[in-house]
């Protein structure tokens, strides 16, 4: 897309508005036929001398001159009905062009407007915009604006969006692998911050690649640094990671809906003893947010194991246990399950992770490459859950920004995938988040895989290049139909080129993002070597570090100085049954407990 300055030969175009009565040579052609929406202009592929001109493009922008108006076309097709080309006269084609709004001088000044009031009649004179009524159609009038760019079809004029529309009302950037839609991202998140110093935003990173393009205003968080303590999770984002994404035993969780409200309430000193039915005193659930010990968790169940009564639910109780068990011994999961964690922490969680105070670093990337598969879902469901529930209690004081990256991962258009709770939230976020403070950014690349009604809360969107033919319709789905022709070029835009529309921008605008320097590229470093550099030997690559990185188990030291600071109990990372067993007493309860080793019941 482009506009020209000058016309070919000695004669130059005036930019100002013509009058009603022009030489032919200043006519590029005549309205023949229009409709609600788009008009066909008849003109001439050259001229009287033969020549080819350049005058008509596919996505070149005219204007049709009116008495009151001059209406604003985008070229999408041209043709020559009769598919010949003669040399011994001109040659006539039709260009279908779509009317996206018109242009007014109002007190000197022209001022765009979407809408069309005045329709082309026939005959009306076609001819190239000007470059202010140009200016005029991506004028954001008076909003808040940033520039992001330049326009394809100028590159003297500026891409500017709205930052505020864009943020409030949600955006997506999709585009295929190797488009920029990551530069993009990184180059939005920058300009957002320098206009509203006071936003929050949470990077959801599965390839760990945001936080060197943030160096001095992002905090880096993956799993040896992050503290979410399992007491954060409601009962299915619990029950999600024990299970690691197989099916869940229906029994077994009920059962967990029983015990940890009665946890929690030990831990709270609100109960003396430990009931048979659920309790709901104080109004703690298995979802409240209360800490809880997975001691004290693990005891109950071994003492309703021993129960007479409990026959039936044995089993139940013993592969709950197990589990249970199995996540505590789990190195990848000592984020969840470490001893510290199990005092009240939540003021230091949501600190550290929201960023409050941001102390000069409002970005906090949580790198999940390194996260078992089995618990993300779970994760990115706490953290959505979290981001809602402080922007709404804190009244719009905190403004957060939740950031997708590979966002048909979390909310995939399938409802059988994905993780139902995870879903909930984002889905929490893109319908009612803007009323509180709360915004959402999707990113993906496969927006066919993509849950419609998150894409369709996006108000804002910008389209990069996209192959498949099924994602194209989607993004086609979401564009207002007066501007559905500018996503012909989908599939044949360059880097860092983009199709923007939506609230954010005065128009659809089809601009080029703006050059970043090569250490602000996300990922730049895997792509240019640096990661590499100096490691082309095998003699170089320490091979027990890696295998030390593989296994993800905490080092000796480690475990000494846990030993040292805490008994061992069935709430620490590093407890393992075998090695220090639950020690009960027999007749504390006056019922049977289960002795593991014998495989049978005791007193």
């Amino acid at each position: 897309m482009y506009v020209e300055r000058e016309t070919t030969g000695l004669e130059t175009t005036s930019q100002e508005r013509r009058e009603g009565a022009q030489p032919d040579s200043r006519i590029l052609g005549r309205v023949v036929q229009c409709d609600g929406a788009r008009a066909i202009i008849s003109a001439f592929a050259d001229d009287e001398t033969g020549a080819v001109t350049a005058n008509w493009t596919v996505g070149r922008m005219i204007s049709i001159n009116l008495s009151e108006a001059r209406t604003v076309g985008l070229v999408f097709s041209i043709d020559k009905p009769d598919r010949q080309w003669g040399d011994s006269a001109r040659n006539a084609i039709e260009v279908c062009v779509e009317l996206i709004g018109e242009v007014r001088d109002i007190d000197g000044k022209p001022v765009f407007d979407r809408g069309i009031t005045l329709y082309p009649h026939i005959g009306a004179i076609a001819h190239r915009i000007r470059a202010r009524d140009l200016e005029a159609v991506y004028d954001l009038g008076g909003r808040q604006s940033v520039e992001i760019g330049n326009l394809s079809q100028d590159e003297k004029i500026a891409a500017c969006i709205s930052i505020g529309d864009t943020l409030n009302r949600h955006f997506a950037v999709v585009g295929t692998t190797g488009v920029g839609k990551s530069t993009a991202v990184s180059l939005l998140l920058r300009k957002a911050i320098a206009a509203r110093p006071e936003l929050r935003i949470l990077i959801m990173d599965p390839h760990n690649e945001f936080a060197t393009t943030f160096p001095d205003q992002a905090v880096r968080i993956d799993t040896s640094s992050l503290d979410l303590p399992f007491w954060l999770f409601r009962l299915e984002e619990f029950a999600e990671v024990l299970y690691r994404g197989r099916e869940q035993v229906v029994e077994e969780v009920e059962l967990l809906r029983d015990l940890i409200p009665l946890a929690k309430q030990q831990f709270r000193g609100a109960t003396q003893g430990v009931g048979l039915r659920r309790s709901t005193d104080n109004g703690i659930t298995a979802d409240t947010p209360v800490p809880y010990r997975m001691h004290d968790l693990l005891r109950m169940i071994d003492e309703r194991m021993g129960q007479l009564d409990s026959k039936n639910e044995r089993p139940h109780y013993r592969g709950l246990r197990m589990r249970i068990d199995a996540a505590l011994s789990d190195p990848r999961y000592r984020f969840m399950f470490a001893s510290r964690l199990v005092d009240d922490t939540i003021h230091q969680a949501i600190g550290a992770i929201f960023r409050v105070p941001h102390e000069g670093r409002p970005i906090t990337c949580l790198e999940m490459a390194g996260m078992p598969a089995e618990v993300v879902n779970s994760v990115c469901s706490v953290l959505a859950r979290l981001a809602f529930d402080l922007a709404l209690w804190s009244g719009g004081r905190l403004e957060l920004l939740v950031l997708c990256e590979e966002a048909h991962r979390y909310m995939p258009a399938d409802s059988r995938l994905g993780f139902a709770p995870t879903r909930h939230a984002l889905s929490r976020i893109a319908k009612e988040g803007r009323k509180y403070g709360c915004y959402l950014g999707v990113v993906t690349q496969r927006p066919g895989e993509l849950d419609p009604t998150i894409l369709s809360q996006c108000s804002t969107v910008f389209a990069m290049r996209l192959a498949n033919e099924r994602d194209q319709d989607i993004i086609r789905s979401a564009i207002a139909d007066s501007s559905a022709s500018a996503l012909s070029f989908l599939s044949s835009m360059g880097q860092r080129e983009a199709i923007a529309f939506g609230e954010g921008v005065a128009t659809t605008m089809r601009m080029k993002f703006e050059r970043m320097e090569a250490g602000f590229i996300p990922g730049s470093r895997v792509k240019s070597g640096q990661l590499h550099e100096g490691a082309e030997a095998d003699s170089e690559i320490d091979l027990v570090q890696l295998v030390s990185r593989l296994r993800n188990l905490p080092r000796p030291a480690e475990n000494m100085e846990r030993a040292s600071e805490h008994a061992p109990q069935a709430g620490d990372a590093d407890h393992r049954r075998s090695f220090a067993p639950a020690q009960h007493d027999p007749d504390a309860f006056g019922r049977r407990l289960f002795d593991y080793k014998a495989d049978t019941y005791r007193r």
